[in-house]
């Protein structure tokens, strides 16, 4: 039986340590489920406060049941409460223990903070069906 992995590593910088600090707090709540209208992102990834000297940058990575949906959706709302400005984004991977058909590929998503809302996503597995029908071999 094959294993199936979702990939990702990231860096947000909210800006300050007090935010990070709210930011860690918020996910930790989230874990334990103190938001129930999000309860379905817990365990969604992992986070931390890295310790640079600013103390501002939150590390963001896959977990035990990684998912990229849950990472946005968390990201949007800090952006929302910790008023969060700029553009944002990162990439993930998809993997597999062993070789099958259509188990491997990634994609990536920008988010506009200030606004509030994802503007851009990509599939490579879409880019590639695409571009083999010559729909868009250039997206």
């Amino acid at each position: 039986m094959a294993d199936y992995f979702t990939r990702f590593s990231c860096l947000l910088d909210v800006g300050t340590p007090d935010k990070a600090a709210r930011a860690y707090e918020a996910f930790l709540a989230l874990r334990n489920d103190t938001y129930a209208e999000t309860e379905a992102l817990c365990c969604g990834f992992d986070l931390s406060i890295q310790t640079d000297p600013s103390g501002s940058t939150l590390w963001i990575h896959d977990g035990d049941s990684s998912d990229p949906d849950a990472v946005i959706h968390f990201v949007l709302r800090l952006a929302g409460e910790l008023d969060l400005t700029g553009l944002w984004g990162f990439s993930y991977a998809l993997t597999c223990s062993r070789p099958r058909i259509e188990a491997f590929g990634g994609g990536a998503h920008v988010i506009d903070l200030g606004a509030r809302k994802l503007i851009g996503a990509t599939s490579t597995q879409d880019w590639l069906a695409a571009a083999l029908n010559w729909d868009d071999a250039h997206a």
